[in-house]
């Protein structure tokens, strides 16, 4: 049996932050919100707000490799956002390979009859929570 966990999944962009939450069981992660990012204070603050609500205990933030699986220089970025909101929200990172999650995100609007073109803050949802899924899978007993 795996111990229930209350998960925040992170889309971190240089525009926008795509949230995602899990249930309670830990085994279903959904999009939650996009934040626009305005500061970084600001940033702390939404999510601050969201992290005491759902009451999170991890922050799971998308790791955006290469596709030889190397880090460039947007994961770089990534890591030193995210390095500063685990520091601000008193909360461990762990991090997920996020390959291809937005372009999923996208097929799976597609499939629903949406428009991705339409809404890029749906698409940074959506892939917050492939994020958090893929990390939820992987805690799971095979």
């Amino acid at each position: 049996m795996v111990a229930t966990v209350s998960a925040l999944g992170l889309d971190i962009g240089r525009r926008r932050v795509g949230v995602a939450g899990c249930d309670g069981t830990g085994l279903i992660a959904t999009g939650l919100t996009t934040l626009y990012r305005r500061s970084f204070g600001e940033l702390i603050a939404d999510l601050q707000h969201i992290a005491q609500v759902r009451q999170a205990q991890i922050l799971v933030v998308g790791l955006p490799l290469t596709m030889d699986g190397e880090e460039g220089f947007q994961s770089r970025q990534v890591r030193k956002v995210a390095a500063g909101l685990s520091q601000a929200l008193a909360l461990p990172v762990v991090y997920v390979d996020e390959r291809l999650s937005s372009v999923e995100a996208e097929q799976f609007m597609r499939a629903e009859g949406q428009f991705p073109e339409q809404d890029k803050g749906l698409i940074d949802r959506k892939a917050a929570a492939i994020i958090l899924q893929r990390w939820l899978d992987d805690r799971r007993p095979s």
